[in-house]
């Protein structure tokens, strides 16, 4: 018995040393909000995920929780305290906007951002929040999962995310390597972001600021195109794209085998209008990726035509 009580009590210490993290955004992975990428684990010139696969950068030291573009940013994405701990900094004031390089934040490139001590060595930055949402001081005490800003794409970013940084004792740890998540998120070798139907192909402008999906189109429409937009693309992924009628028939199908590894990219297909009309009803447009011959993901969109 007294060697039972003497393991539990030198198990104390080292839990004390460790910490708990949640869910930094108040969404829903998988769903609203994805892993696009994480801390890079190749000591080397080259880059590499936790699991040894491809969704980092070159020094890249966080994790980098996104949604699926500006439209769903601009509805207002909580960020959230991921541990209790006290605010050790804050930046404010800087503008949402996409740069073209990197100097132009020179020193800042978290944007607006926040530092938050966890005690025991532990402590977590948080980056790219929205100009003016920043809702702590320095000094203020905050609790697991506690509102302290809005998602933006402040600083060094080319999409709308927020990059964690975990640090020991001033160290960047990998939350995933040390099992540092309370409930650890699943991995995604890759995925789809969004999904829609146009009647020409969209800029990836546009499809980046999440305006590219029709609502609806007119039956003399000069073209249908389904689109989808993903992250995490390697050589030799199949992207399928099909587009159904009213009735369920086949419109169009298209395969397209990518040709390189890329963080984020789209693809577009489709056919124009060979008639006067398309026969007036809801379209459906699909996309499925596959990765050696196992289906990865897919997605799904749906529109009206005439009526």
């Amino acid at each position: 018995m007294r060697f039972l009580l003497a393991l539990a009590f030198l198990s104390v210490p080292a839990q004390a040393q460790t910490i708990a993290l949640e869910m930094p955004l108040n969404c829903t992975l998988g769903e609203d909000c994805f892993i696009q990428q994480y801390v890079d684990a190749d000591p080397g010139p080259g880059a590499r995920d936790y699991t040894g696969g491809p969704l980092s950068y070159d020094g890249h030291r966080g994790t980098d929780f996104r949604v699926a573009d500006l439209e769903a940013m601009a509805e207002g994405v909580a960020v959230l305290a991921p541990a209790d701990g006290v605010i050790r900094g804050i930046r404010d004031g800087m503008a949402d906007r996409i740069i073209a390089d990197r100097s132009e934040v020179a020193n800042r490139e978290c944007g607006n951002g926040v530092a938050i001590d966890h005690g025991n060595g532990w402590s977590t930055q948080l980056c790219h929040l929205a100009k003016g949402s920043v809702s702590v001081a320095v000094g203020d005490q905050v609790v697991t999962g506690q509102a302290i800003g809005l998602m933006g794409i402040s600083g060094a970013t080319q999409f709308p995310h927020v990059h964690v940084t975990v640090r020991q004792d001033g160290v960047v740890v990998d939350p995933f390597v040390e099992n540092l998540w309370r409930e650890s998120p699943p991995y995604e070798p890759g995925g789809f972001l969004s999904v829609g139907l146009a009647d020409d192909v969209p800029t990836f402008g546009a499809v980046k600021a999440g305006t590219a999906d029709a609502q609806r189109l007119p039956p003399d429409a000069p073209a249908l195109v389904v689109w989808a937009a993903l992250f995490g693309g390697r050589t030799g992924d199949v992207v399928s794209l099909r587009i159904f009628g009213p009735e369920g028939e086949d419109v169009f199908s298209h395969d397209a085998t990518l040709d390189r590894t890329q963080a984020e990219l789209f693809r577009a297909a489709g056919r124009r209008l060979r008639g006067a009309e398309w026969p007036a009803g809801s379209y459906r447009g699909t996309a499925v990726l596959t990765r050696d011959g196992a289906v990865i993901d897919r997605i799904e969109t749906e529109i009206p035509i005439g009526g």
